[in-house]
């Protein structure tokens, strides 16, 4: 069936319109010039221009004309912050490129921000501000009073990389235990069998812990002669190597791939080869574990997976008010845990 003589000139106007070759403000050829231009009568260019209008493409001031309409951006229904403690280093796992998207499809606006936020504000205006916050626990000791108080009040928050167990904020993280895991057998297929656990810090966060639990069921799993124990001050990164030479080790499960890295510039230093003299194993993968020499080996996080799913959840929480239907908001039970499996990725840190 022919198209209609008006829906000819409304599509060309709209193509225009939407290219930007008639962008927003400009003026609208008229009927009479549409009329001429595409040999019709003056009602059939005017109910194209009329139809432009009704779908808010155009509007019209008497006497001047017809003009190009500007968007209309939807309203925000809201505003989320999110807490992350490296948030102008986005290399350490760019959690956002998961955030993003579902914030958009809900029509939420992101604010992204250091923790140092939280030790300058209150509950109540952080309340008044937003209508949820995704929360990257670095430590789990930190802003308690802070937390405390939005837990009282119900307020809808997330959690990432750490559950806080005495809260009911749900949290979602990477499988730890089971990254551990993977990096242990990783070793112990390679033929290792005296492969030691280098920690950053004395401090060990619950992410840390999970994963040094992870090489602990390996290295029991295949009957291993040598095991880093948790609190052992000399298997810290400043007495790294005395560590690895007295125990004779011949490989490393780090924390993270910064400490990782770190250990093997002080192993080079030592006159020791990577991964001939000794392999070492990251966790993360974050940027520059690709481009150091040799490349490391590490267990990748899945961030964008663990933004998505803490940004849907958030959501969930906040159009349901789940929070708010909470027996208790200090009970571990009421939370919805989720994990995120990770993968494990072999360079030449552990394979010549």
């Amino acid at each position: 069936m022919k198209e209609p003589l008006y829906k000819k000139i409304y599509h060309e106007l709209y193509a225009q319109i939407q290219s930007g070759e008639l962008p927003p403000e400009s003026r609208v050829p008229t009927e009479k010039e549409l009329s001429e231009k595409y040999q019709v009568s003056r009602i059939t260019s005017k109910r194209a221009l009329t139809e432009l209008e009704q779908n808010q493409l155009i509007y019209r001031i008497q006497g001047s004309g017809s003009f190009v309409r500007r968007p209309i951006q939807p309203q925000s229904k809201g505003k989320v912050l999110f807490i992350l403690p490296f948030a102008n280093d986005l290399s350490l796992g760019n959690f956002t490129e998961g955030i993003y998207p579902v914030m958009q499809e809900e029509g939420f606006e992101l604010m992204l921000t250091p923790v140092d936020y939280l030790e300058q504000t209150t509950a109540e205006a952080l309340s008044e501000e937003f209508d949820g916050m995704i929360y990257y626990a670095s430590n789990t000791n930190s802003n308690y009073d802070l937390l405390f108080e939005l837990a009282s009040h119900g307020f809808p928050v997330v959690t990432l990389d750490k559950a806080l167990h005495e809260f009911s904020f749900p949290a979602v993280l990477a499988d730890n235990f089971e990254g551990g895991q993977l990096a242990t057998a990783h070793l112990l297929a390679q033929g290792h069998q005296r492969i030691g656990y280098i920690f950053g810090e004395g401090h060990h966060p619950q992410s840390v812990r999970q994963r040094y639990l992870g090489y602990v069921d390996q290295l029991k799993s295949q009957q291993a002669p040598f095991r880093t124990k948790l609190d052992d001050p000399q298997a810290l990164l400043p007495a790294a190597v005395p560590y690895i030479q007295q125990n004779q080790l011949t490989a490393a499960v780090c924390e993270n791939d910064l400490v990782a890295i770190e250990l093997m510039r002080q192993l080079k230093q030592a006159g020791l080869q990577i991964p001939s003299d000794f392999a070492v194993i990251g966790f993360d993968d974050i940027q520059a574990a690709a481009l150091v020499d040799p490349p490391l080996s590490t267990v990748k996080q899945d961030f964008a997976e663990l933004g998505r799913l803490a940004g849907t959840k958030l959501m969930q929480m906040i159009q349901s008010d789940t929070n708010a239907l909470a027996s208790s908001p200090f009970e571990e039970a009421n939370a919805e845990n989720q994990k995120v499996a990770v993968s494990l990725v072999v360079r030449n840190s552990t394979i010549a």
